[in-house]
């Protein structure tokens, strides 16, 4: 059996849905860290049969709309001298700026650099759907 250890100061970003880790990795992870990373995925779990998970040593903030996004069941363990202090839970945000693109081609959002794609909870059936506030096309986050 694999065994990783804990860490000793950072963040357990933990019930990432299965073949979610790799994915999170790449959007939040991959070019803004110096710290050690551990990515585990297909870790049993008896809530999810499956999941990811992944360690952060070091590092303490994480966005959590973003991660509310990908997977509203996300956990973030916040990790000091080896114990969990602090346990936050990623959330669907009511609204969004920036972190995706209207789908609309003719959105200002896509062809002004000032502008900044803005998005408002438009219905949550499965997954998020939002409304862009400049030409109210309704969007739903991909990966």
């Amino acid at each position: 059996m694999l065994e990783v250890k804990g860490i000793q100061n950072g963040i357990v970003i933990d019930h990432i849905k299965a073949g979610n880790g790799l994915k999170i990795f790449n959007k939040l992870l991959s070019e803004h860290i110096d710290s050690p990373v551990v990515l585990l995925m297909n870790v049993d779990s008896k809530a999810l049969g499956k999941k990811d998970i992944i360690k952060l040593a070091d590092v303490f903030d994480i966005d959590l709309d973003i991660l509310g996004l990908i997977d509203h069941n996300i956990t973030v363990n916040i990790v000091r001298d080896s114990k969990i202090t602090d346990k936050r839970k990623a959330n669907i945000p009511e609204e969004v700026t920036g972190l995706f693109n209207c789908i609309n081609p003719r959105c200002i959002t896509n062809s002004d650099a000032y502008a900044v794609p803005k998005f408002k909870l438009y219905e949550m059936n499965g997954s998020a759907e939002y409304i862009c506030s400049y030409c109210e096309e309704i969007t739903k986050y991909r990966l």
